[in-house]
């Protein structure tokens, strides 16, 4: 009986650490559920050094947690060769993955941002965006030809062979992603998915969340299947600085900075008062300096930029009337063609036709400026000493037997630049020369004052 007893206890013993166990897997498996996040960032805007900083706190943010998956939200025109490759290197080192979805309807991943989404573990593609475009270009926006240099053909192999790699890695078509870097080639969504460039398409975060669980990806020679269940949600935004930074590293952006800053510190030089234009003329100058230094810029563009400025200001000083504002211009466009032309910059390109806009606008202001000076220095002055020659006054009376005239509301004693004249009251006379309080007058019909005796003229 003692052993049956010893038995039961025995088994009763057993079925309550079982059930203790089972109760502990429950919640071991509900934590772990828990612990599963999703974290959502956006790369909006020119692929440059604010973004890839942007990218930097993301991916700090976003931990180290294999449970993670980081969802990058990508709608980007293009930009620099080296931030892309910074940020597809952070995305081939994750140990969770990443997701690049280009969203919302209306973005684009061009240029870099292709090369970008082919590094994504899944590439995903709102309706109504597009993909590819992704041949490089020089500086000022030309294509790379076959015939060109052999630096040149360096670099669309290297860019080449980047993309066939990435495509080759994710399982994807490796024909139609090297048609997107040597034809530039771009695709709708459903052009993408058809020939398999991305994986699917999602409308939004619920249709994407959906179609990531289950989906198996390779995380550094790991097969590993996306378990979303009880997921958490975090979101990471860039920065003020970021943003800001990233505002005025935009070429555009710089180079209008660039141009009004010189202006206007010219314009304070030349005509100081208050220093609110040289002031303002330093800050866009500033900001201009730091666009320059995170975007590979050519020197000798800026030295011809602010060369053809500075010359076309030199046209007010020596009166060319024109002349050097067209030497000037022709500087500045050169100095536009050439001025993102560097290595590093072989996505990114200021637009032909917004620097020609911006040179149109500025030959225009400087023309109407030059009219308005010329029509300036052909009116007479309408104060101080110079504006009173000319002037035609009568005699008002006299002060101790000298003639006297009221001129700017003011009384002048007045002497004829012929000694020999006699002055009467009523008399009209023009001014001839000023001389500290004293005017010299004329007749104004004969050129001179006609001499009177006694009451009649000689």
């Amino acid at each position: 009986m003692k052993n049956i007893r010893l038995c039961r206890r025995c088994l009763l013993v057993s079925l309550l650490v079982c059930l203790l166990f089972a109760l502990y897997g429950v919640s071991f498996a509900a934590d772990a559920g828990k612990r599963v996040m999703i974290c959502y960032a956006n790369l909006d805007g020119i692929v440059g050094v604010p973004l890839e900083e942007h990218v930097e706190d993301v991916f700090r943010a976003a931990g180290t947690d294999r449970d993670t998956v980081l969802v990058l939200r990508l709608n980007t025109p293009g930009g620099l060769v080296d931030s892309m490759s910074q940020i597809i290197t952070a995305i081939a080192e994750a140990n969770y993955p990443v997701v690049v979805w280009v969203s919302p309807s209306g973005a684009r991943a061009a240029s870099a941002g292709a090369f970008i989404t082919q590094a994504a573990h899944v590439a995903v593609m709102a309706p109504g965006t597009n993909i590819g475009a992704a041949h490089p270009v020089t500086g000022s926006g030309g294509d790379i030809k076959e015939e060109s240099s052999e630096m040149d053909r360096k670099v669309v192999n290297d860019l080449t062979a980047k993309m066939r790699s990435f495509a080759q890695e994710r399982g994807r078509n490796v024909k139609a992603a090297e048609s997107m870097v040597l034809e530039s080639v771009s695709l709708t969504a459903r052009e993408a998915l058809e020939q398999k460039v991305i994986d699917f398409i999602a409308e939004d975060e619920a249709e994407l969340v959906r179609k990531l669980e289950g989906r198996k990806v390779k995380i550094k020679g790991e097969i590993r299947t996306i378990s979303l269940a009880n997921h958490t949600v975090k979101r990471v935004e860039m920065s003020p600085r970021l943003r800001l930074l990233s505002f005025f590293s935009r070429p555009d952006i710089a180079y209008l900075a660039l141009i009004a800053g010189v202006f206007l510190i010219i314009l304070e030089a030349k005509a100081p008062g208050g220093f609110v234009m040289g002031t303002t003329g330093v800050l866009l100058l500033l900001m201009a300096s730091y666009g320059l230094r995170v975007l590979p810029v050519n020197m000798a563009g800026v030295a011809f930029l602010v060369g053809g400025i500075i010359i076309m200001v030199l046209d007010f000083v020596f009166g060319a009337m024109g002349l050097l504002v067209l030497i000037g211009l022709g500087a500045m466009l050169f100095g536009g063609l050439m001025l993102f032309k560097a290595p590093g910059s072989e996505l990114l390109h200021l637009s032909t036709g917004f620097f020609l806009g911006v040179t149109f606008v500025v030959a225009v202001v400087f023309l109407l400026i030059l009219r308005v000076v010329y029509k300036a220095l052909r009116k007479k002055p309408a104060s101080g000493e110079a504006a009173m020659i000319g002037k035609r006054v009568r005699i008002i009376g006299f002060s101790d037997k000298t003639p006297m005239v009221m001129l700017h509301g003011e009384y002048w004693r007045v002497e004829p630049i012929d000694p020999g004249a006699a002055l009467s009251e009523g008399d009209e006379v023009e001014v001839v020369r000023v001389e500290s309080l004293m005017l010299y007058v004329k007749s104004p019909a004969a050129g001179e004052i006609r001499k009177r005796t006694g009451g009649q003229e000689s």
